[in-house]
């Protein structure tokens, strides 16, 4: 067999100096919570992605909660957001008291569709919640119009989307915020549980700082209801470390799926659309109905492979009993993609490779004569 090629690599690259660097620099400070390098990366993260400012949690699902939360958004309120995600960005609204309601996706970007987020709004609608999935971003131009014709809250779920932009505007700047995940995965990741919330509005990230450390106003007075879920020190310098090479990362995830693209031409399976230049590729995407049978060929192969997401969110057990509208589109995407691999690690030859696999598999399913979306 050829040499295997994982789904994902999270070995240090070029960054492993600096990583190792950045974790020496904490342990001889020994300062782990809220010292200089989470304000440092604070700043530096607000500089590289558009916004006046930023704000370190503990998980991206901690992001989109807190915001809600210091936005005003609780019980009684409803947030419309995507069918298709990891479920934690619906979990978050639940963590905020609020109650998620899902429209279904715009078939070619596989974010939610701004005409069904519109229908989908009642009187207790407080806020929408689009997901940038796969590094793709939403349709933010038609989704800030419509949040400003309703006078709803508009915050951005980026976590999948570090640097990426809507029609040339960086992701999370918007509407009110955008929260993103560090996860180690992430197309910037730490080496653990990490998060971030940027925003525009300075009493907005005020308030996020008193939540995110217990509500406290000062050491000791407690002026409301907080949580503990600070980016610690160490996890700030190794992003701190990171961040430099995410324009460089960035570009190379871009290079990678121009090159899927161009070999995957005219083969078994189809591709999501790239729908706008500001896509940073968290995931490569395609589609098949014979999703079973195009894993087990490329695991065959020594290829690794992944499916983001096998279950609609309103379909989890933990959502049932919240409005569950039909979402066909996402429905059917959730039986048919599947993940290639996709990391800046991986070599020219190995997408090729990975290709020409694809274009070897016969799938026992095939889409019908209507191919579109």
């Amino acid at each position: 067999m050829s040499r295997p090629i994982p789904f994902l690599s999270l070995r240090l690259g070029p960054d492993e100096a600096a990583v190792s660097d950045a974790i020496d620099r904490v342990l001889a400070r020994g300062w782990f919570i809220l010292g200089p390098e989470l304000a440092a990366f604070e700043d530096e993260f607000a500089a590289s992605s558009g916004a006046g400012h930023a704000v370190g949690v503990g998980t991206g699902t901690d992001a989109i909660a807190l915001t809600l939360r210091a936005l005003g958004i609780g019980p009684g309120d409803e947030v419309i957001t995507s069918p298709l995600s990891a479920a934690f960005s619906a979990l978050a609204v639940m963590m905020a008291g609020a109650t998620p309601v899902f429209a279904d996706l715009d078939p070619d970007r596989l974010t939610v569709d701004p005409g069904a987020v519109e229908a989908a709004i009642t009187p207790r609608t407080a806020a929408i919640l689009p997901v940038h999935l796969y590094g793709q971003p939403a349709d933010m131009p038609r989704l800030s119009a419509i949040a400003r014709r309703h006078d709803l809250a508009l915050v951005e779920d980026a976590c999948q989307a570090h640097l990426a932009t809507s029609a040339g505007q960086p992701v999370g700047t918007f509407g009110a915020a955008g929260a993103f995940s560090f996860y180690p995965t992430k197309n910037l990741g730490a080496l653990g549980d990490a998060g971030a919330v940027i925003t525009n509005d300075e009493a907005l990230a005020g308030r996020l700082r008193r939540l995110r450390n217990g509500g406290q106003a000062e050491r000791y007075r407690h002026v409301e209801f907080g949580v503990n879920s600070r980016l610690d020190e160490v996890q700030a310098a190794v992003l701190r470390a990171r961040l430099p090479h995410l324009g460089v990362w960035t570009a190379r995830r871009r290079a990678i799926a121009a090159r899927y693209r161009l070999s995957l031409d005219r083969s078994p399976v189809d591709l999501v659309r790239e729908c706008d230049a500001g896509h940073v590729y968290h995931l490569f995407v395609v589609r098949t109905p014979d999703r079973d049978g195009l894993i087990t060929h490329l695991s065959a192969r020594g290829i690794g492979t992944l499916v983001h997401y096998p279950t609609p969110i309103p379909s989890q057990p933990a959502f049932t009993g919240f409005p569950s509208p039909s979402c066909p589109v996402a429905d059917r995407a959730c039986r048919e993609v599947c993940s290639l691999p996709m990391h800046p690690g991986l070599a020219d030859d190995d997408v090729d490779r990975i290709a020409a696999e694809i274009h070897a598999w016969r799938p026992a399913v095939t889409f019908g004569r209507d191919r579109s979306r």
